[in-house]
């Protein structure tokens, strides 16, 4: 998964990278697993705007992910590797030995015709599912489970992983990649290995049309707004904000912890904020 870059034709081709694609396989998505998908563009659901600079860009049709890996103690072969537009992970459609087909997150090193099973006695190797009290200590880990079958909710983007620190009771301790170490269910399901594309995170858009095609409209910094839109608004020239940083509506913006929810803070076991 290398990026290849451009020659330098235009001012936005000069700056440009991006994936070779290598690893794919094929351009037509499985299409039973296929479904149309509603633009949110930052609107919750009564239709409020909840997040700033989210619109447009490409049309995109969602894939169905299997996240709950629940098919126990059934073989699938690796069929295709496949680009998916809503995450930066690829995805591989599975063969089951019984017919059939769901789509995964594919890990980095699982190649297109290998085997991988899930179930509580599988194997600790790349691709395959199991429950966390049946995986050895110090395996690399993605697609957690936080509730028992509810599916896999954290460790899902391009190029991450947790490790499995320690058992203690009920409980598995999981080192997530923000450095937090956490108090994970022993009965949740994980798929061992890293996730693929790892070479994501190192593209560079180049251009505001890139960013635009994705669906990410502009910003724009509060220093030179009108002191009516922005706290750090107004003065003469370029000024300095005069206060620290802020929202536009005036709540701090940098440093300040926001999180309150005590219900799942209390299996934090070590903050990704302590030193």
């Amino acid at each position: 998964m290398p990026i290849r870059g451009y020659k330098p034709t235009s001012p936005g081709r000069r700056f440009t990278t991006r994936s070779t694609f290598e690893e794919v396989t094929t351009d037509k998505p499985y299409k039973p697993l296929v479904e149309s998908k509603k633009r949110g563009s930052g609107r919750n659901s009564q239709g409020r705007m909840t997040v700033r600079h989210r619109g447009g860009g490409a049309k995109r049709n969602y894939r169905r992910i299997d996240f709950r890996r629940d098919k126990w103690d059934v073989p699938a072969r690796l069929a295709t590797v496949e680009y998916d537009p809503n995450r930066s992970a690829r995805i591989g459609l599975l063969h089951y030995a019984d017919g059939e087909k769901r789509y995964i997150l594919v890990p980095n090193g699982l190649q297109v015709g290998d085997t991988v099973i899930a179930g509580s006695k599988a194997e600790a190797r790349v691709g395959n599912a199991l429950p966390l009290k049946s995986i050895p200590l110090g395996t690399q880990l993605h697609n957690i489970e936080l509730v028992p079958g509810k599916g896999g909710q954290i460790v899902r983007s391009a190029g991450t992983s947790a490790q499995l620190m320690a058992k203690e009771g009920q409980y598995a301790l999981v080192r997530l990649p923000s450095g937090e170490v956490r108090r994970v269910d022993m009965r949740c399901m994980a798929t061992v290995g890293q996730v693929g594309n790892i070479d994501h995170e190192n593209q560079s858009l180049g251009k505001a049309g890139r960013a635009r095609h994705l669906g990410r409209r502009p910003e724009v910094r509060g220093v030179v707004m009108n002191p009516r839109d922005h706290p750090h608004g107004g003065g003469e020239g370029k000024s300095p904000t005069g206060m620290p940083p802020k929202t536009p509506w005036g709540a701090p913006a940098m440093g300040h912890r926001t999180r309150r929810n005590k219900k799942s803070g209390r299996y934090i076991a070590t903050s990704r904020h302590r030193k």
